[in-house]
């Protein structure tokens, strides 16, 4: 991730402070007015969101620092750890709604001043979607795992508020009041579903996940079209780590080759991969033709053409 990337994520994960505690004071406003228990659960994720927002800050702002000796592959991971922690926060506001929603099914009752109260709720929801999509975008095109997970997490708080407003329309309508709670539990299962998904993406990412299939044909098709004078590469690995992409491979060249003629096609092949991933971590092994591994003859892919 270049520098200005870098400034870009960490101001959006600062900005999403302020923003997160508006929300929660608009939904708590909400739940204060009407007495809803589906409100009140909307605005306990709303809780678990300025925590979130939080953690994203600091764990990014980390990730960012330079590599140093105690850490000489940089700390790109730490941005996992804050994905996984918001998953965790969004599965706790999950049990929270379940928590507050069951008691009421029990006890059920319409709200008061359903109108202000729903209007208040619409207008968290429309700036947490927006919000949503500004943080999902940015974190697919600046490959921080951190926004992502905080943009799939107020994501989340969005299904709640549409469930939340779409059930009191129906209580109020019908004067069924049990609608009320019964959704806050629907809408906690979703939310349920977000968190694993949450998880389950963060954890990939700590066991190094290669590159998606078509950008490590994108890197193959550069080595292809950047490879002259050697005779081919194999043991081509990837993998992703935060924002910053890991690529290493063993380069084939004629035993008799000078090491600058050598040096310069390395330095050709990376600035190729580079193209296409900016700011790519590479590693090429260079092995004179004929090299032996423990005993057995290198197999080189000419090219990697696919």
């Amino acid at each position: 991730m270049t520098n200005s990337n870098k400034n870009k994520a960490q101001r959006l994960a600062f900005w999403g402070i302020p923003l997160a505690l508006a929300v929660l004071g608009l939904k708590m406003a909400a739940w204060w007015v009407t007495g809803s228990v589906a409100l009140l659960s909307d605005g306990l994720e709303s809780i678990v969101n300025v925590v979130a927002a939080v953690v994203a800050f600091v764990v990014i702002g980390y990730a960012a620092k330079p590599a140093d000796a105690g850490h000489p592959f940089g700390h790109y991971k730490a941005e996992y750890f804050s994905a996984v922690i918001e998953g965790v926060l969004i599965v706790v506001a999950a049990l929270l709604i379940v928590g507050e929603a069951i008691p009421a099914i029990f006890a059920p009752r319409l709200p008061d001043a359903p109108v202000l109260g729903l209007g208040i709720n619409l207008l968290a929801g429309v700036i947490n979607a927006v919000w949503a999509w500004i943080l999902i975008r940015a974190g697919k095109s600046l490959r921080s795992p951190a926004l992502e997970a905080d943009g799939h997490h107020i994501l989340s708080d969005v299904v709640t508020s549409v469930g939340v407003l779409v059930g009191l329309i129906a209580a109020i309508a019908t004067g069924y009041a049990v609608l009320d709670p019964l959704l806050a539990v629907i809408v906690a299962c979703n939310i349920l579903y977000q968190g694993w998904k949450v998880i389950a993406r963060s954890v990939d990412g700590l066991m190094d996940r290669a590159v998606p299939a078509d950008e490590e044909e994108a890197i193959k098709h550069a080595i292809a079209a950047n490879g002259a004078g050697s005779l081919g590469v194999h043991d081509l690995k990837t993998r992703q780590a935060g924002p910053a992409i890991f690529v290493d491979f063993h380069m084939v060249v004629p035993s008799v080759m000078p090491v600058r003629e050598a040096h310069d096609i390395c330095d050709r092949l990376e600035d190729a991969i580079r193209g296409v991933h900016p700011g790519a971590k590479i590693a090429i092994h260079v092995e004179p033709e004929g090299e032996k591994a423990h005993g057995i003859r290198v197999k080189v892919v000419e090219g990697l053409k696919s």
